[in-house]
């Protein structure tokens, strides 16, 4: 794509704090963005510039939508599991010739001292935990819980919104937001009597401080994987997207 002078359209699927990041930064600079939240979260925090929420209706929505605002580039700023609109956001790109850039933070690592198991999928990490431990400090967010309702073990679920049904029997929900410290997730688990971690492999610092206080508490933690992205350009920070931005609008301000 080239492109002189005067602001560029932009859409950011977004959501992570990343996605508003970029949207400031972008907003700064000028350019028009429209940030696009899937409104899975009852009170989401609104990023800079235009926002809407909702679906575009499947990729061929996406690319009539792509078409009909003249967007420039597409930046998938997604939660790392969000892989639907993901893969939505590259079919859309490839019809309708639209540049996309992957923004994803990097994944955690295992650190000395920690206990990981990895999981494949929500229900490979169902099967991992009763060996594990009775109490589960489960973190994977409020969709796809039934895959633990199968479950004697007692659950309790931290996530923004109340969870959807299907629940495990024996589960205390705690609605909370990030960030979080060391010290009051240490806390936190130590007065539940937590036995087992499983969270998603969300990266970033926002709720990574679970990991440490799991390693300090000498518990195990089941790890999900990422699922597969479709193959594109890619970055893990914002100002990675901002070269890129740049590069490929061939005279834009980056």
């Amino acid at each position: 794509m080239a492109r002189g002078r005067g602001p560029m359209t932009l859409l950011i699927l977004g959501g992570t704090g990343e996605a508003r990041e970029l949207a400031k930064e972008l907003v700064a600079r000028g350019e028009h963005v429209v940030s696009s939240l899937a409104g899975r979260v009852a009170r989401p925090k609104l990023p800079d510039g235009e926002v809407r929420v909702g679906g575009f209706g499947g990729p061929e929505g996406l690319a009539r939508w792509l078409t009909e605002n003249d967007i420039d580039a597409v930046i998938d700023a997604t939660h790392p599991f969000a892989e639907r609109i993901g893969a939505n956001a590259a079919e859309a790109a490839r019809a309708t010739g639209t540049p996309l850039l992957r923004l994803a933070r990097p994944g955690w690592t295992e650190q000395p001292g920690d206990t990981w198991h990895w999981a494949d999928d929500l229900g490979h990490a169902a099967r991992l935990l009763p060996a594990l431990g009775e109490r589960v400090f489960l973190t994977s967010g409020r969709q796809g819980l039934g895959a633990f309702a199968g479950l004697g073990l007692w659950f309790l679920i931290r996530c923004v919104d109340p969870p959807e049904a299907p629940l495990p029997r024996r589960h205390e929900v705690l609605l909370d937001r990030g960030p979080y410290t060391v010290e009051k997730e240490r806390a936190l688990m130590e007065r539940h009597g937590v036995e087992v971690l499983v969270t998603k492999d969300s990266g970033g610092a926002m709720t990574a401080a679970k990991l440490t206080a799991a390693r300090e508490l000498g518990l195990p933690v089941v790890v999900v994987r990422r699922p597969r992205r479709p193959e594109t350009a890619s970055v893990t920070t914002v100002q990675g997207a901002i070269t890129w931005i740049g590069r490929e609008t061939k005279g834009s301000p980056a």
